[in-house]
């Protein structure tokens, strides 16, 4: 194995020229646009940062796609690379200012990653807090997810405040108006100061603050001349024992998934199936609704063929029953996302708590041999909505899986997987404690939608019909707090967060009606409803329709009557 050294900006025109490529067994560029902050806040700092893996294949080997436009390169032998993608991208696309490639919606599309620098940062390390993972998906379906509420919790002088002990941030409108903070992207694109001191207020070269700030601007560029050691594997390596080699190295650093890494795997013995497995993705979404990422599919086809969910054995599966797995996992994934659309009204991945039912209900068919009985068919029903209503998947998702596999595997019945769903919660009805608490991100919001979309409900002014469906923002389906979040935080001061955003304070409706509503009290924007007499609209979403559940000074009140609406209105939905 040789080693090697380059800079950022060789490695950054490597990639762009098509020197440096991806290979099949990489994940997709999943950095999220903190974590690129993140990355330069470290070069910037001159921090240890890893190495880069590549490897110059003898070999043909399958490519895929960076997640940044590059040249097609014919004239020189590539490296692969193995490891540093998430860093190479993002760095890319930062001193490019190229937009990063994303799967949204079924759809391939761009994102910018903007990221400021602040001329005026503290000189000591200040550490960021953010929760940087994905967040579940909302019922919001609108693009700006705006749920026409005042969305801060603090005001903007505070946050500003706050983001102005950091060295880099991502971007928003307040900050990059800011004189003291700058585009990253055009720093790196020139080496004249003059228009970022022009933006500070700074004309005199001898200002102390022009001097400090030219210094700065200075080692930000010096980013471009970091240096990354790479490791090159010999050209001699097969793909197999390269693989083997990615599969480790990613292991030891806990940095994938564990459907990354059999996604490595099983790419190296069954040369393309990358394309596939992400043809049939998108099919998924095209014609069905559902959007998940490619390790969903890569879970089914193992269950298929091992039986079970985990990945472990992924390496000894030959050729041939990988190609006969994922041909039945297409047939019972298929057959799922049928059931869950006809049978639960479920039309999209946002209204389930965890994908991992769609492999259990999968599994069912399959050992079912598609023949199901009337009594299995309602006790699947039923299985399905209590394990997405209480979320059966959150903890130990794995585990719970491979126990409901193992109970089809031997036999079980939907009714068994009931009874698994009792002996974890300790009960199957609701109660008014167990939802006490829980936000739009529960299974219980979820089931909230099922049951009022049963019940016909409508948008309070259009009339229509509540539908993760809608397009336009007009009428795209938007969730809003009753009592609106400006209102209690003008009104009610000492409620937190959780109780703000409580899922008995939320209902749906279309985006217009949601912006309209704005920070009044329910009791004044609700006044035509009750003029007419003509409640069917907040009965189909369990809201009391009494007025002193709705004025100023009854919001406890309130939360606590429409808890007890919601609990009645789920033990129905799940036939209790």
């Amino acid at each position: 194995m040789a080693k090697q050294e380059m800079r950022v900006s060789e490695l950054v025109t490597h990639i762009e020229n098509g020197y440096i490529q991806k290979p099949e067994m990489q994940r997709e560029f999943v950095w999220q646009a903190p974590r690129v902050r993140d990355l330069l806040d470290s070069l910037y700092r001159n921090y240890p940062s890893g190495t880069i893996l590549l490897w110059e294949a003898d070999e043909l080997v399958p490519i895929d796609d960076f997640a940044i436009k590059t040249q097609k390169n014919e004239m020189r032998k590539p490296l692969l690379l193995l490891d540093g993608q998430q860093r190479l991208t993002s760095l890319s696309s930062v001193l490019r200012g190229e937009p990063i490639v994303v799967r949204k919606k079924g759809k391939k599309t761009t994102k910018e990653i903007e990221i400021l620098f602040n001329l005026e940062h503290p000189d000591e390390l200040v550490t960021y807090s953010e929760v940087e993972d994905m967040p579940a998906p909302s019922l919001n379906t609108s693009e700006n997810d705006d749920d026409g509420d005042d969305d801060d919790d603090d005001d903007d002088e505070s946050i500003l405040q706050k983001l102005n002990q950091f060295t880099f941030v991502v971007s928003n409108p307040q900050l990059k108006a800011s004189k003291y903070w700058v585009n990253v992207t055009e720093v790196f694109q020139t080496h004249n100061d003059a228009p970022f001191m022009k933006k500070a207020g700074l004309n005199l070269i001898d200002d102390p603050l022009y001097v400090k700030y030219s210094q700065r601007l200075q080692k930000l560029r010096s980013i471009k001349d970091y240096v990354y050691r790479m490791d090159v594997l010999e050209s001699n390596l097969s793909y197999e024992e390269v693989t083997e080699i990615f599969i480790r190295v990613n292991s030891a650093g806990v940095k994938l998934k564990s459907a990354d890494l059999a996604l490595a795997q099983i790419t190296a013995k069954w040369r393309n199936s990358l394309k596939l497995f992400q043809d049939y993705q998108q099919e998924i979404y095209d014609n069905q609704g559902f959007e998940f990422d490619v390790g969903f599919f890569v879970r089914g086809m193992v269950i298929h063929v091992t039986n079970q969910c985990k990945f472990k054995t992924v390496g000894s599966i030959s050729i041939k029953d990988l190609q006969a797995g994922w041909e039945e996992s297409k047939r019972s994934t298929n057959f799922a996302l049928n059931f869950l659309r006809s049978n639960i009204k479920i039309d999209s991945h946002i209204l389930l708590s965890s994908p991992f039912i769609v492999h259990t209900i999968a599994y069912w068919a399959h050992r079912k041999n598609y023949e199901i009985s009337e009594s299995e068919e309602k006790a699947m029903n039923r299985w399905i909505l209590l394990a997405n209503t209480k979320s059966r998947y959150s903890m130990s998702p794995e585990t719970l899986l491979d126990q409901d596999i193992a109970s089809l595997r031997d036999g079980g019945s939907a009714s068994d997987l009931i009874a698994k769903i009792d002996d974890q919660f300790g009960r199957l009805q609701i109660t008014l404690s167990e939802i006490t608490g829980k936000t739009s991100n529960s299974g219980y919001f979820r089931a909230m939608y099922l049951a009022f979309k049963e019940d016909g409900a409508k948008d309070w002014a259009t009339k229509l019909e509540i539908s993760t469906k809608h397009s336009g923002a007009e009428d795209k389906l938007q969730f809003h707090h009753i009592f609106p979040k400006a209102f209690l935080k003008e009104n009610y001061a000492g409620l937190n967060r959780k109780e703000i955003n409580d899922i008995a304070n939320l209902a749906f409706i279309s985006g217009k009606t949601n912006r309209q509503i704005s920070s009044k009290a329910p009791i004044k924007y609700l006044s035509k409803i009750f003029k007419d007499k003509n409640y069917d609209s907040l009965k189909d979403q369990a809201i009391p329709t009494e007025l002193s559940f709705l004025g100023e000074d009854d919001y406890e009140k309130f939360i606590q009557a429409r808890r007890e609406l919601i609990v009645e209105r789920l033990n129905r939905l799940l036939d209790f």
